[in-house]
């Protein structure tokens, strides 16, 4: 019972795909390529967990967009990239 009551009330952090995985297959893009492009350091989880709707930091939503709109030459939005708020 205690297990179950702890489950309901975490925040939910697996959230899905997010439309960054769609934007980036439609560029042809590949984590490497963000990595590359970044003008910070960032991993190839960090990418990855973006992709696949593992809620980010504020922080770490800012380093993936700065490096998707280098990569595509672009400006999209956090708006654009994630279907969740930051908290």
């Amino acid at each position: 019972m205690k297990d179950e009551t702890m489950k309901e009330d975490a925040i939910e952090r697996n959230l899905g795909e997010q439309p960054i995985a769609r934007i980036m297959e439609e560029a042809g893009l590949k984590p490497h390529d963000l990595v590359t492009a970044s003008p910070v350091q960032m991993t190839h989880k960090m990418v990855s967990r973006a992709c696949k709707g593992r809620r980010l930091t504020p922080n770490t939503q800012a380093i993936v967009l700065a490096a998707l709109n280098a990569a595509t030459n672009k400006t999209y939005t956090l708006l654009d990239l994630f279907n969740y708020e930051s908290d």
